[in-house]
């Protein structure tokens, strides 16, 4: 049976430290560090993880700014905001909650964020600079699954690596943080020939697809090490709907040598990751080195 890797309790603990060095930081600086997040319109999964991100923020000692914009607001209104938060000294991190209604174009208004504040690294700037290997800031979901994968492993040189997606979101930036730590990777997808083939190969196994337990446990290498980031609600019996992953955990769990669940696996991580991230932009910003042991 694999051994359950409980990303919960290292997202906790990463939370702590960084509230550890969020409070050196103030300390030192004289002010805490700030993270703005900007919610459009009224979706309700968005409105649940705008509220999280600003408890978690406040909870490790830093300054939460919070800006909720009806529906209906324009996109060069929202490009505005984004410029104003760009040159208040007090935010170090900008986040703008996606999806956005139709009449915005995502790409445009993320490409407005500053690049030194772009906690998501999901600018072009930000982008460039994982794939040419250079420092940035780095999406805070494959961030996660590669300390999650590091805490497991230790060093993952060597190893092969399978990505199933390719989002920009987690799928690429994940092979390019597995890259970086000289894994041998190959990008999947739905559209994979004999896809089942390929995660064969895979010591480390990163699924990032969105489809609901679509990876069987007999498509594993016995003891892979598997990261679920898949999110999909399903039916049960009752009508109501339950959580799973991209892997079928119950047939998975019997091969792989460490999995992680759904819920409780990488879930908890990206929040975690996104408080490290807009610390890491403090200290950039007020010209002092990155925080240890984060």
């Amino acid at each position: 049976m694999a051994e359950i890797i409980d990303g919960k309790a290292f997202a906790e603990g990463l939370r702590n430290r960084v509230a550890q060095a969020a409070g050196a930081f103030s300390d030192k600086i004289g002010r805490k560090a700030g993270l703005a997040v900007v919610l459009v319109g009224e979706d309700p999964a968005s409105q649940i993880y705008v509220r999280s991100k600003r408890e978690k923020t406040v909870e490790a000692g830093m300054e939460s700014f919070h800006h909720e914009l009806p529906a209906s607001t324009s996109q060069a209104e929202l490009i505005a905001l984004v410029e104003r938060l760009n040159a208040d000294d007090a935010v170090d991190g900008i986040l703008v909650q996606v999806p956005l209604p139709d009449q915005i174009d995502e790409k445009v208004v993320t490409n407005t964020i500053n690049p030194a504040k772009d906690v998501d690294g999901f600018t072009f700037i930000n982008v460039g600079k994982l794939a040419a290997g250079e420092q940035g800031m780095v999406p805070c979901t494959p961030l996660g699954c590669l300390m999650l994968l590091k805490d497991r492993l230790g060093e993952l040189s060597g190893l092969d690596a399978v990505v199933i997606g390719r989002s920009n979101i987690v799928g690429k930036p994940m092979a390019q943080l597995l890259l970086r730590e000289s894994c041998t990777v190959t990008i999947a997808h739905s559209r994979t020939r004999n896809l089942p083939d390929v995660v064969r190969r895979a010591d480390i196994l990163v699924a990032a697809v969105g489809r609901p337990e679509m990876v069987k446990g007999d498509w594993l290498k016995p003891g892979a090490t598997v990261i679920d980031v898949g999110m999909n609600r399903i039916p049960r019996e009752d009508g109501k709907t339950r959580l799973v992953g991209d892997v079928e955990f119950a047939t998975a769990a019997q091969v792989a040598g460490a999995i992680t669940p759904v819920p409780g696996g990488v879930g908890p991580m990206t929040i975690a990751v996104l408080l490290r991230n807009c610390l890491v932009a403090a200290h950039a910003r007020a010209g002092l080195p990155p925080p240890v042991d984060l």
